[in-house]
C-alpha cells in the first residue's frame, strides 16, 4: 500500500470511524450532567458515566486483541460498530424504564463496541500508508475524532440541556430516545457499509510487522520491559486528565452558577484546545521539536494551567480546564512509541495493555468526583490532575528510557 491513492479511500473510511467514535465518546460531558439532573445525583454517582464507559477497555482490551485477530481489521471494525449500537439501543429502554443502571449497561455495552474498534482501527491507520508518515495520519485521525466531540456535544448538548428543564424526570430521560435511535441507525448503517466495502482491503499480518523490523529481544515476559510497564501508568494518569478536562467541565461551569444553555459548549472548548493542539503537532513534529520533548512540555504545561484553574475564578478558570485540551492534545502519540520502544515479539500483547491503561479515564473522574463530594468544592478537586502530570513527566524525563529494573 505504498501507492499514495490507493490508501486515500480506506484512510478516508477509517476517518470516518474516528469521527463517529469522536462522536459517542466526548458526548459524554453532556450526559454526565443530564443524569445527574435527570436522576438528582452527586458528582461521584454522576461519574459512573465515564467509569461505565472506560472501565470496558480494561475488562475487554485483551479478549478484543484475540477477536481482531481471528477476524481481520475489516470485519472487526464492523462487528465493533454493531456492538456499539446494541449499546446505544440500550438507551431507549433504560429511558423507558427510567434506569440509570440500565443506562450505564449501555454505556458498557458501547464501551466494548469502542474497545473492538480502537483494537483494529489505530493498527489499521499506521499500517496502511508509508509507516515515516503514521503519526501524521494518527494526528489527522484525531483532529476528526475531536471535531465530532465538539458536534456531538453541542448537537447532544442542544437536545439534552437546552430550555426549560421539565419537572417530571420520565419526560426529561425521552429526550434521549430519538437521537440514540438515530445514532443505532448510523452505526449499523456504517457497519454494514464496512463489511460491503470493496476499497478498506485487508491488511496482514506480515504489513504490520515485515520480518526484520524488530530488534532480537531476550526478555521472557512482558513486564521485564520498565518503559513498557512504566509507559502503561503514564497513559492511566494521561487518560484519567484528558477525560477530566472533557467530561467534569460542564458540571464545573454549572456549579459556578453559569447557566445550563451556556455551560453545555464548555466541553467544546477543551476539545478545540485539543484540535489546536494536533494541528500544532503536525506543524512542528519533528522537524522542530520532538515527541519526548514536547511530551515533557505538555506534561508542565498541564501542571501550571491547573493550578492556575484552582487559583483563578468564574469563566478564567473554566478557560483554564479548556486549555487543559491543548496541553493534553500530544501525550498520547508520544507516549506510544515511547512505551512500546524495543518490545519485539511482545509488542501485540504490549498495545493491549496500553490500551488497559484507557482505564485512567474510568478511575480518576470518579475519585475526582469523590473528592469534590467530600470537600463540597469541585474546584479544588482539581488538584488530583496535578501528581497525574508529574507522573507524564517523569516517564517523559526518565521512564521512558529504563530498560531494565
Amino acid at each position: 500500500m505504498n501507492n499514495k491513492n490507493s490508501y486515500l479511500g480506506p484512510l478516508f473510511m477509517i476517518g470516518v470511524i474516528f469521527f463517529v467514535m469522536g462522536f459517542i465518546t466526548w458526548v459524554n460531558g453532556t450526559l454526565i450532567t443530564f443524569f445527574k439532573k435527570a436522576f438528582s445525583l452527586d458528582n461521584t454517582s454522576s461519574y459512573l458515566v465515564t467509569f461505565a464507559f472506560f472501565i470496558s477497555y480494561t475488562v475487554m482490551a485483551i479478549p478484543c486483541s484475540y477477536v481482531v485477530k481471528k477476524t481481520g481489521f475489516k470485519n472487526g471494525m464492523s462487528l465493533a460498530l454493531l456492538v456499539m449500537a446494541a449499546g446505544t439501543l440500550i438507551f431507549i429502554p433504560a429511558a423507558e424504564m427510567a434506569s440509570y443502571p440500565v443506562f450505564l449497561v449501555g454505556l458498557f455495552t458501547i464501551g466494548i463496541g469502542l474497545t473492538v474498534l480502537q483494537t483494529s482501527s489505530n493498527p489499521y491507520a499506521t499500517i496502511l500508508g508509508p509507516r515515516e508518515s503514521a503519526a501524521q495520519r494518527i494526528s489527522i485521525m484525531g483532529i476528526a475524532n475531536k471535531s465530532a466531540g465538539i458536534l456531538s456535544q453541542v448537537i447532544i448538548g442542544k437536545l439534552l440541556l437546552s430550555g426549560a428543564s421539565s419537572t417530571d424526570p420520565q419526560e426529561e430521560l425521552d429526550k434521549v430516545v430519538v437521537p440514540y435511535l438515530v445514532l443505532t441507525a448510523v452505526l449499523v448503517g456504517l457497519a454494514i457499509l464496512i463489511r460491503m466495502s470493496k476499497g478498506l482491503v485487508e491488511v496482514s499480518e506480515e504489513e504490520e510487522a515485515p520480518v526484520g523490523t524488530l530488534p532480537v529481544v531476550e526478555k521472557t515476559s512482558v513486564f521485564q520491559f520498565p518503559n513498557l510497564v512504566l509507559g502503561v501508568i503514564a497513559l492511566f494518569c494521561y487518560v484519567g486528565v484528558e477525560v477530566i478536562a472533557g467530561d467534569t467541565i460542564i458540571n464545573y461551569g454549572v456549579s459556578l452558577g453559569f447557566a445550563e444553555e451556556e455551560a453545555r459548549l464548555f466541553g467544546t472548548y477543551t476539545l478545540g484546545g485539543m484540535m489546536f493542539g494536533y494541528i500544532l503537532g503536525i506543524v512542528l513534529i519533528p522537524k522542530y521539536v520532538s515527541q519526548q520533548a514536547y511530551l515533557m512540555f505538555s506534561a508542565v504545561l498541564g501542571m501550571v494551567v491547573t493550578i492556575a484553574a484552582i487559583f483563578t475564578t468564574g469563566f478564567a478558570s473554566v478557560i483554564c480546564i479548556a486549555i487543559l485540551g491543548f496541553a493534553n492534545a500530544v501525550i498520547w502519540p508520544a507516549l506510544w512509541p515511547l512505551a512500546l520502544s524495543g518490545l519485539g515479539k511482545f509488542t501485540k500483547i504490549a498495545s493491549a495493555l496500553l490500551v488497559m491503561g484507557i482505564s485512567g479515564g474510568a478511575v480518576m473522574p470518579l475519585i475526582y468526583g469523590g473528592i469534590a463530594d467530600s470537600i463540597k468544592n469541585e474546584q479544588q478537586a482539581y488538584w488530583i490532575m496535578v501528581p497525574l502530570y508529574m507522573f507524564i513527566l517523569y516517564f517523559g524525563l526518565i521512564g521512558h528510557k529504563k530498560k531494565s529494573w
